[in-house]
């Protein structure tokens, strides 16, 4: 079941605000220094049943394989280059 999302024009956190952390620290677990695909980051999101919102930024991942701390930076500059930080917040 799909998740109703805020809209981005509020201004406020999202219901999903902290659900790409989640996400990294799953893709991670167990794993700290290895690397995952771009691939693996979309199914997890795909699997996780992530807004529409947040998949968008799941998908302009360029491909390739990412340590977590790469991964991390990828996705801020995707999170901000939307304005999205204060809805759906950054990782780290």
């Amino acid at each position: 079941m799909k998740r109703k999302h805020a809209s981005i024009h509020e201004n406020t956190r999202s219901d999903e605000y902290g659900e790409l952390q989640k996400l990294v620290d799953e893709l991670y677990q167990g794993n700290m220094s290895g690397s995952i695909s771009s691939i693996d980051v979309i199914t997890r999101g795909e699997v996780d049943d992530l807004s529409p919102d947040l998949m968008e930024v799941l998908q302009l991942l360029p491909a390739g394989n990412y340590k977590r701390a790469r991964l991390v930076e990828q996705l801020n500059s995707i999170i901000t280059a939307h304005g999205w930080g204060y809805t759906y917040g950054t990782l780290s």
